[in-house]
């Protein structure tokens, strides 16, 4: 089969080479790619939400399946886009992404159908979201309602904080219209996981997990960013906490998305807190997250087509089980990152060694020629897998010291401090 994927991250090029193993394909295409990419694939310069020219190179080319990475063109509709054109593409529709793409609609859906989640307030004018913080304890969170590139959400020490916070979203529309409604919840102390259900709808194919880390400096320290690294499986995922995931929160979304006609079909990411209270939601993102997909794809032992094929084929049964072969990746970032950068820096990559067990996966890279180029804040992923997370862990920074760009930064402390 013809394949496209569509995005031009680390997660786009860590799907592709997933893709890439399987048997089914013959032909990959990415839209737009990336400098890496185009060593196993055909970039295609067509932007990710330019639906039509999308739709029309899928037809010209004969593609069999369209894989989305991205949320903004899940959020835009490019799945009932491609839908009501009779085309093949794995992700949910523009309703079901909802789950992602409004901080209102999750939470309030979470409170109607019993989900766990921290205690809310949802704010649509300036003047009631400052009201509310005369009664409130801090820390607090305050989260724009929509899209914001992983940036939209504040961890507000005190009441001064919490100000600020609500007048950079909501008058001086630093997210632009997605600060336009904000969420003010109660902070929760414990440890952060995610994990990733690949799903029909109904049932639950697979079910992923992993730890990441946002803040840029060493030991959760400075802005947050897009993902600095993460490591897989996530320890808090005991089976008995699987089974509360599974019960009380995957299955009752699914169940409660389908009653609002929003069908979910795709990769439903979780983004959960382990508490002295117990299990509780943070948020909920419509497809696989960056930068954990570039240590939860490379473990699986079987092939991903096969799992997207059983997500979309209402009438096929398969179940998949979860593989747990522990993996760590590191993002090189260019220095500044996630303020100002430069970028255009050479890229050299030594002799690569270990390649069963280690990836190097481009996000922000482009060709020059013959040269490999910086072209973005976060560079490259680069991912160690082993027996255990620390042997994991020791080979991907090896691997990162192979790799070398001016103004070359990563953080030297990802998964380093799990026990095993």
């Amino acid at each position: 089969m013809n394949v496209l994927i569509i995005g031009e991250g680390a997660r786009e090029s860590a799907i592709l080479h997933k893709v890439h193993q399987s048997p089914k394909v013959s032909r990959i295409y990415i839209a737009p790619g990336n400098g890496g990419t185009a060593s196993i694939a055909e970039n295609i310069d067509i932007s990710s939400n330019d639906f039509d020219k999308l739709t029309k190179f899928v037809k010209e080319n004969k593609i069999d399946l369209t894989i989305v990475g991205p949320e903004i063109p899940l959020s835009n509709g490019i799945v009932d886009h491609f839908e009501s054109h009779g085309l093949n593409i794995f992700g949910p529709s523009r309703k079901a992404s909802r789950i992602e793409g409004s901080k209102v609609f999750a939470k309030n859906l979470m409170k109607e159908f019993n989900i766990p989640t921290a205690k809310y307030e949802a704010f649509s004018d300036e003047k009631s979201a400052i009201k509310y913080l005369e009664n409130s304890s801090f820390p607090i969170v305050i989260k724009a309602d929509g899209l914001a590139a992983g940036k939209g959400v504040y961890i507000s020490e005190n009441k001064n904080d919490a100000l600020q916070a609500i007048k950079e979203m909501m008058s001086d529309n630093i997210f632009g219209n997605s600060g336009k409604n904000v969420v003010i919840e109660e902070f929760l102390i414990g440890s952060e996981f995610s994990v990733f259900a690949f799903t029909n709808g109904k049932e639950i194919k697979t079910l992923l997990s992993a730890c990441d880390y946002k803040k840029v400096f060493d030991g959760d320290k400075g802005p947050n960013t897009g993902g600095m690294g993460s490591y897989s499986p996530a320890p808090q995922l005991s089976p008995e906490n699987k089974k509360f995931i599974i019960s009380k929160i995957i299955n009752p979304t699914l169940e409660a998305l389908r009653s609002k006609n929003s069908e979910f079909v795709g990769v439903l990411y979780c983004g959960l807190i382990l508490t002295k209270d117990g299990i509780f939601v943070i948020e909920f993102n419509c497809r696989l997250g960056d930068p954990e997909t570039q240590v939860v794809l490379p473990s699986l032992e079987y092939d991903i087509i096969d799992l997207i094929e059983s997500c979309l084929n209402k009438n096929n049964n398969k179940i998949f089980e979860t593989n747990s072969k522990p993996a760590v990746g590191v993002v090189l970032t260019s220095k500044g990152y996630p303020g100002k950068y430069n970028t255009g820096k050479k890229i050299t990559i030594s002799d690569y060694f270990d390649k069963n067990n280690s990836y190097i996966f481009h996000a922000g890279t482009k060709k020059s020629k013959e040269n490999l180029l910086t072209s973005g804040g976060r560079v490259l992923t680069v991912v160690g897998t082993g027996n255990s997370i620390n042997e994991a862990r020791n080979l991907a920074y090896k691997l990162c010291n192979k790799i070398n760009f001016n103004n070359k930064y990563f953080r030297k402390d990802i998964a380093k401090i799990i026990k095993e």
